[in-house]
């Protein structure tokens, strides 16, 4: 029950055309309109919670979450990051980003580079709240192609690697210098210079990449103790990430 009634509620946030940040009604009024009961409700609400698509605001009411539009969720409960799962992220994106670079430097929406801009900032912020933001700075470029499922391809990494993207933050930490790397992709960019582009996205995050080899990550161990050793059991493989 409500699992369908989770998904009535998707209807009607995509019927409504509702975004990001626009409040849905009550639980009460949800509970009235569907005929069931308010805890009902709620269940639906607590799972439509758990991949983003709405947010709880204590004292204020429902509202939809950046989940909304995505396709590809999240694991929360993925395995600690690793050198080897952050250098996997890092190599991903290095293979796609400095091509869409060049296809918004080439296409150069308008109302999506001044996004752009507005995003390059998000590299100034601490490594959680940098992801916090409205839309993150290579989000935002991959926008500014006027490709939307290049935008969800780059928003899909970063978000199902969340905790590998915030690991990146950590080594690559000059915030400044960051800042400095966006800036000139920004202006390339701008200028509709897109082998500009591509190679000041490829040296940036080839530094990245640099950054993550590196720096000290802690030893990969399995995630639990092996307390199966005294049954002559060992933990399978897929405990190590």
């Amino acid at each position: 029950m409500s699992e369908r009634l989770a998904d009535n509620i998707v209807e009607i946030i995509r019927s409504e055309r509702l975004d990001h940040g626009d409040a849905l009604a009550s639980s009460r009024d949800l509970a009235r309109r569907f005929g069931v009961t308010t805890p009902t409700v709620r269940e639906a609400l607590r799972r439509l919670e758990a991949t983003g698509v709405v947010e709880f605001r204590h004292g204020s009411g429902t509202y939809v979450g950046p989940g909304i539009g995505r396709r590809l969720m999240a694991n929360p409960h993925l395995p600690r990051s690793t050198r080897a799962s952050v250098l996997e992220l890092v190599e991903a994106r290095l293979v796609l980003e400095p091509a869409v670079a060049a296809a918004a430097a080439n296409v150069r929406m308008a109302d999506a580079v001044r996004e752009l801009e507005s995003a390059a900032s998000n590299a100034l912020h601490p490594p959680e709240e940098s992801l916090r933001r409205s839309v993150h700075f290579h989000v935002a470029l991959a926008a500014a192609s006027g490709n939307t499922l290049l935008r969800e391809a780059v928003e899909a990494l970063l978000q199902v690697r969340a905790r590998d993207q915030v690991e990146i933050r950590h080594r690559y930490n000059d915030r400044a210098r960051d800042h400095a790397e966006h800036l000139e992709i920004l202006d390339a960019v701008r200028d509709g210079d897109a082998a500009a582009a591509e190679r000041l996205t490829r040296t940036h995050l080839a530094a990245i990449r640099e950054a993550v080899l590196t720096a000290d990550f802690p030893a990969d161990e399995p995630d639990e103790p092996d307390a199966d050793a005294g049954l002559g059991g060992t933990l399978p493989e897929g405990g190590r990430r």
